[in-house]
């Protein structure tokens, strides 16, 4: 398992992580087997917005024993009074649903208290107005709740919300399809969304992504937006090259899901090539690099989408990236413009041009 570092908190966090929405479905012993299979495996990052009040004694059981060596996000807002999953704004109704969530986590503490499920900047002013907020920032300053997080599915409440408050990391909802304006979570143009990305990566933000699968449907071309397959590992790499993206969060219900999730660290670089998505992606797309690495190898040994990266943040006024960028052993300038790349690239991006300009910037 590859681990990466939230730079506010200095958690090393599993890229690959798991969601709670199925877990319930597969029974307590063999659920309780599953988790345990996914610690073993060197998943340290679990998602508690789960589907059913069932899955928290699984989580109990599970790891009592290795409570300090992982991480929950635990949500201020979700609710399982009536089993199912619920979503409230009622301090009183969130302080009883915290309490439950921890007795049955069998933990006095929580690593990520997340501002749950913000897609509306009404749900905002509620969530202060009703004193939810506060509630959570008093938790923190008691060291029960550690770390603060924001879950939204929608860029400006994000956007809006990161203003207001020390967020350290945000759940985000990250797919090709909703970052291509398909399905019921694409809320932002691929121009706003990508400023999120950017934005957290500036700030030190981790971003953990749920529904990197769109629930599935992108895994299935009877239902997929695109009519066109994709498999899990494309889907988990589009979203671990985001800027700012620490940890993917799909969800399972049987033991070979978890072992497919954990064979991802050894899958082949062509088991996880998204280039395909070029085929559907919008004509605001075309042109932009997604740091696929598809453009690879480079002759004069490139890192095409790394430079690509570092060269955006910076531009977005992340001035570590600019750091990061002197380190490399080879820069933009070391481009010989034979194309290679350009002819690579699903996207249309004119990478030798676009290596001149980087050296320009980046190298002055």
């Amino acid at each position: 398992m590859r681990y990466r570092i939230n730079r506010k908190t200095g958690d090393a966090v599993s890229e690959i992580g798991l969601g709670s929405a199925y877990i319930k479905d597969a029974g307590r012993e063999e659920g309780v087997r599953i988790l345990k299979r996914a610690y073993e495996g060197g998943i340290n990052y679990y998602d508690l917005a789960a589907g059913h009040g069932e899955a928290f004694p699984l989580y109990g059981e599970a790891f009592k024993d290795v409570r300090e060596k992982i991480f929950y996000q635990i949500h201020f807002g979700a609710e399982y009074s009536k089993g199912e999953y619920g979503w409230t704004l009622d301090l009183d109704t969130i302080k009883e649903s915290v309490r439950w969530m921890l007795e049955t986590l069998e933990t006095d503490y929580i690593d990520y208290g997340f501002i749950h499920c913000q897609d509306e900047v009404n749900d905002w002013e509620t969530y202060k107005k009703n004193g939810v907020y506060d509630y959570i920032l008093d938790l923190k300053k008691k060291g029960i709740v550690r770390h603060l997080g924001l879950s939204s599915h929608t860029p400006s409440v994000i956007q809006k919300i990161l203003d207001e408050a020390d967020v350290d990391m945000l759940m985000f909802s990250i797919n090709p399809a909703y970052d291509y304006g398909e399905g019921e979570y694409a809320n932002g143009g691929v121009d706003e969304r990508t400023e999120v990305y950017k934005r957290c990566e500036r700030d030190g933000i981790g971003i953990s992504v749920m529904k990197p699968l769109s629930g599935g449907q992108l895994l299935d071309a009877s239902l997929s937006p695109f009519k066109q397959a994709l498999t899990p590992y494309q889907c988990i790499r589009y979203c671990l090259d985001k800027p700012g993206v620490l940890t993917v969060l799909p969800g399972a219900q049987s033991m070979e899901e978890i072992e497919t999730l954990l064979n991802y660290e050894k899958a082949p670089e062509e088991e996880t090539d998204y280039s395909l998505i070029a085929s559907f992606a919008p004509p605001e797309a075309n042109g932009k690099c997604v740091y696929c690495g598809h453009c690879k190898p480079c002759p004069m040994g490139i890192d095409i989408d790394l430079v690509n990266k570092y060269y955006d943040l910076y531009r977005a006024g992340d001035q570590m990236a600019y750091e990061h960028y002197q380190k490399l052993s080879v820069k933009a300038s070391s481009c010989i413009g034979c194309g290679h790349c350009d002819s690579r690239c699903p996207f249309s991006v004119k990478q030798s041009e676009r290596m001149k300009k980087i050296a320009e910037v980046m190298e002055k």
